[in-house]
């Protein structure tokens, strides 16, 4: 009986440092040793990325929290509410980032900062009311998974480096899954048409590349390497036009043709923002399986 490989093992695979989780070998990082002046680098990082990829305008500054909250307080318009809560969440992890830049200021003059400290607790406070508020907020692409997204700077605060990493890895091997679900079902749609057929091993390399690009921080080096190839790959799917065929039979390729573009997209965006989508990636297999069940049963409208 084979004896099953255990979360955290680290190997090398061809040179590059990899640690196993859920079934996926992930490029390993070392960590920081958990310092203040360590987390807000982190978190800097972290909120940057964050708020890269949320809808526009929640970006909040932090001198501006009260004004916010008393504007939210009194809202009563559900859907301006929704708005001025995804803005108070922005404002909350704009003050608590401020409020550690002193901490880390304070720490370097020499002042000792522990956990005890009325500010560390307010900024804490901070983290935790911007992530009980960010189910306010919108992916910019309309797609969710912005849980896990938006909750990175309160857990690299609040969670030891070797936690917080372990998080990270897991939620990169939930990805890469989804990944792999999702290039799995564009070729079973693929499969059902000539017309489609070139655009397999297109799917292959987007597949590959967008894995190594999930699993890749933008501060290593080897981005200049993985970057590039994701993109190239990702340029060459968008290009890609369907084979006109023409055998005596009725070959409508324009619905699949859809489809693989739209699980193209997603499968990109999941590569980007590094965390499952289950929702989005749920409803397309959805309409994926019914597709292919209409075509299989053979009706006329369909690529054949």
């Amino acid at each position: 009986m084979t004896k099953q490989r255990e979360n955290g093992t680290r190997r090398k695979i061809k040179g590059k440092p990899c640690v196993y989780y859920d079934g996926y070998w992930i490029r390993h990082y070392d960590y920081d040793d958990g310092s203040l002046a360590d987390k807000k680098r982190t978190i800097d990082k972290l909120t940057r990325r964050v708020f890269h990829h949320v809808e526009p305008g929640i970006n909040t500054p932090g001198h501006r929290l009260e004004q916010i909250r008393e504007s939210f307080d009194i809202e009563q318009d559900p859907a301006k509410k929704r708005v001025k809560g995804a803005m108070l969440a922005g404002a909350l992890l704009n003050r608590g980032r401020d409020i550690l830049t002193k901490l880390v200021e304070l720490q370097d003059a020499g002042v000792e900062i522990g956990t005890d400290n009325e500010l560390f607790n307010m900024c804490s406070e901070h983290f935790a009311e911007a992530l009980e508020l960010g189910k306010n907020i919108k992916l910019a692409n309309g797609h969710e998974g912005l849980d896990e997204l938006w909750g990175e700077p309160f857990k690299a605060f609040s969670l030891s480096p070797e936690d917080f990493y372990r998080s990270r890895y897991i939620k990169v091997a939930q990805t890469m899954s989804q990944i792999d679900t999702m290039h799995s079902v564009i070729n079973n749609i693929i499969r059902l048409s000539p017309c489609l057929k070139a655009a397999r091993p297109l799917i292959n390399e987007l597949c590959s590349s967008a894995k190594l690009a999930c699993e890749t921080l933008r501060t290593d080096p080897v981005i200049y390497e993985v970057w590039p190839r994701y993109i190239a790959a990702k340029e060459a799917f968008e290009q890609f036009s369907p084979i006109k065929i023409n055998n005596g039979k009725k070959l409508n390729y324009k619905p699949g043709f859809r489809l693989i573009k739209e699980g193209a997209d997603l499968m990109a965006q999941l590569s980007i923002v590094r965390v499952s989508m289950p929702r989005s990636v749920g409803e397309y297999i959805a309409r994926c399986d019914n597709y292919i069940k209409e075509v299989e049963t053979g009706g006329e409208d369909f690529m054949i």
